[in-house]
């Protein structure tokens, strides 16, 4: 086991490498996932506005 942490010399580099792979990747996702949010709440606000638009032209006409 301790071999394969070592990894040939190199493991001081390559698990911080894997290390911040990780993080990069965790931040990516979340980010991703507030956007998706964000613009799902906006596009179902411009439906709710796009809902009300033709009743509120009706009575403007009336």
């Amino acid at each position: 086991m301790n071999e394969f942490i070592e990894m040939g010399g190199y493991g001081a580099f390559i698990w911080p490498a894997y290390g911040a792979a990780a993080l990069l990747m965790a931040g990516v996702t979340i980010l991703s996932w507030k956007s998706m949010r964000q613009r799902e709440a906006l596009v179902e606000s411009l439906r709710a506005s796009r809902r009300k638009a033709p009743d509120e032209a009706m009575e403007t006409i009336s």
